[in-house]
């Protein structure tokens, strides 16, 4: 009796730790966030770097790093459980705050992001795979938008903190003791109250189960890149949205202070985008009601418009109203198109797929860094927005045109027939 008791899916019945995952997300957008303001200024202000190209360097290492880490981190978080990626990823994040304090060069800022990039792909792909577990499928938009809601709010809080502290005291050190802070409480959070997840991942799967059951990393890696239409419209879209978040990280710093916003106040419209983000409670549970592709679609175009706008406007209650646009934009999209492998992807490897998406996506930090770097560099800031906006519409039609409906009750998605090997495999198991 107890055992079932145990493998109960459910928010409320798992709600003291699904409560203690929503902090800790908190926590790992608080970490990413404390960079979003103060460290582009740091570069060009104080570490004297003049290529905008190579102060978006430590961007590019962050992206390609966590993509790499996300994909791995599914994969291990199958095979050992969450709680153990999860401790390693808040370990890894325990040198950052000294190395952003102490950093004499660019090059040890760019290190540091290193660091960052498996922190954020261990902590976060660990927070939303073990959310999923708790909350079963009539409930996974929601925990995913609640997972995603706080995550960015973190992200908003960290970019308002650190900009109003440097704006009172100075760059370096003091906007980085509040991110030594939050790294060590949310360590020993994940050490002494964070208990394992996966095992709850048993109740969603049937012993008549399919073809689909158990594939293979390999097999798992081709469905989620290629193999299904879907899923690769969903990779895509994540892709080129992390330009919009990279374009808030680099580009729109940078500019919003060449055209004379002090420190305090880009810090105010960074954190109005990212603030946007809470909205995803609603919008991932709207999703669980109408589905995932209606949220999606809206959201690439909104995204691209409000990006597109603050290039065409100037002032600051327009710039704040336009990042704020472009936030609803990222919060109706940026859940569902996590949801999408959820719901395609079997339980016995749907921690593995939804890290092949995390991959493409967080991918996006890495190319769009270099893509914003380069416009920026090589012609003006605003042709990042431009780029930016330009590429999120594109996208966008590639979603309306490809993706599938994939919520569990009334989606239209059917997962590919299966490969003549792994057919005969399932044929000769049974």
């Amino acid at each position: 009796m107890s055992t079932e008791t145990e493998l109960k899916q459910g928010i409320r019945e798992h709600l003291g730790q699904f409560s203690l995952h929503v902090l800790l997300v908190f926590a790992t957008g608080l970490t990413i966030g404390s960079e979003r303001a103060v460290v582009p200024v740091l570069g060009r202000d104080v570490l004297g770097v003049e290529s905008l190209f190579v102060i978006g360097s430590f961007v590019v290492s962050f992206g390609f790093v966590k993509a790499l880490l996300n994909l791995y981190a599914g994969k291990w978080g199958s095979e050992y459980g969450r709680k153990p990626v999860l401790v390693l990823g808040w370990a890894t994040a325990l040198p950052l705050p000294i190395i952003l304090i102490f950093a004499p060069s660019w090059g040890w800022i760019t290190v540091g992001n290193v660091l960052l990039g498996i922190n954020q792909a261990l902590t976060w792909s660990m927070a939303i795979n073990a959310k999923i577990d708790i909350a079963g499928p009539e409930q996974r938009g929601l925990a995913v938008g609640i997972d995603e809601a706080f995550g960015y709010t973190g992200v908003a809080a960290g970019a308002w903190i650190t900009g109003v502290i440097a704006a009172r005291t100075s760059l370096r050190p003091e906007p980085f003791y509040f991110l030594a802070i939050v790294v060590v409480l949310a360590f020993l959070i994940s050490i002494f109250l964070i208990k394992e997840t996966v095992q709850l991942t048993q109740v969603e799967v049937d012993d008549d189960d399919h073809h689909d059951a158990n594939l293979p990393f390999i097999e798992v890696l081709k469905r989620a890149t290629y193999g299904d239409r879907t899923l690769f419209a969903a990779a895509q879209a994540g892709h080129i949205e992390k330009f919009v978040d990279t374009l808030f990280w680099l580009a729109v710093p940078l500019y919003l202070t060449s055209q004379g916003l002090g420190i305090a106040a880009v810090g105010f419209i960074i954190g109005v985008h990212s603030a946007m983000y809470f909205l995803q409670i609603a919008t991932g549970g709207l999703a669980d009601r109408i589905g995932r592709r209606p949220p999606v679609i809206a959201g690439m175009f909104l995204a691209g418009a409000g990006i597109l706008g603050m290039v065409l406007v100037d002032g600051y209650l327009l710039w704040a109203i336009l990042s704020g646009v472009s936030g609803l934009g990222m919060a109706l999209l940026y859940p569902n198109l996590m949801t999408v492998p959820g719901d395609a992807a079997h339980p016995t490897w749907r921690a593995t797929g939804m890290g092949v998406y995390r991959m493409w996506r967080d991918a996006g930090y890495g190319v769009g860094a270099i893509l914003i770097g380069l416009s920026m560099e090589f012609v003006n800031a605003e042709a990042a927005f431009y780029m930016t906006a330009l590429l999120m519409f594109v996208s966008g039609a590639v979603v309306y045109v490809w993706m599938e409906e994939t919520h569990p009750e009334f989606g239209t998605h059917e997962p590919p027939a299966p490969a003549p090997e792994q057919s005969d495999r399932t044929v000769l198991q049974s």
